[in-house]
């Protein structure tokens, strides 16, 4: 069940009869925020689940680091690690009671769940990383979750993130510095 607990904590009221979605989400509050947080053994399972979406999701051959959903310090990264704390703390903090990561992530620093210069690196790669895949849907007509290593679009991206032209090798390194950052972030708090 700890799968589907995480898979509902983005749920939110979208469309339809308000009335039913507060009743659906007020009906699932205690599976998405389980009373008394998580066990040892679902926080174990938490984590290999994980390791397991990036060594089975990931394309073959694709360079991590340049992956914006699943790379090291990337979305899936940042999310994950949110919505652990999340699970584990949700039913004690109800600022953490949100299907929106940047808010869960304030929240838990606010909890004293994670510092903030540990939220800082965390945002800074969310937002980095959703802003390059929206540069890339207008670079390339089309969704993509992986940075292109050189080339026009590179090129195309880094300009519509305010880099100056030929600049693309500044953004990559900025990318990468961001994301590493992220990650160690994410491996001191998820995989503690």
């Amino acid at each position: 069940l700890v799968w589907e607990s995480q898979a509902l904590l983005r749920a939110s009221f979208l469309a339809g009869d308000r009335g039913v979605g507060e009743q659906f989400l007020a009906d699932i509050g205690p599976v998405r925020y389980p009373p008394g947080g998580l066990t040892a053994e679902q926080v174990t399972e938490i984590r290999r689940t994980k390791a397991r979406v990036e060594n089975e999701r990931l394309p073959r051959g694709a360079d991590p680091g340049l992956e914006l959903k699943l790379g090291r310090g990337g979305l899936a990264d940042v999310e994950w690690t949110v919505q652990l704390l999340q699970l584990q703390h949700a039913h004690e903090v109800p600022g953490l009671r949100t299907p929106r990561t940047l808010p869960a992530l304030q929240a838990a620093v606010a909890a004293d769940l994670l510092d903030q210069d540990g939220a800082i690196e965390l945002e800074a790669a969310w937002r980095l990383a959703s802003r390059v895949r929206n540069a890339l849907v207008l670079v390339r007509g089309r969704p993509a979750t992986a940075l292109p290593a050189s080339g026009r679009e590179l090129a195309g991206v880094s300009r519509l993130l305010g880099y100056p032209a030929g600049a693309q090798g500044d953004f990559l390194d900025d990318y990468r510095r961001t994301t590493r950052r992220a990650r160690t972030v994410v491996e001191r708090v998820f995989y503690a």
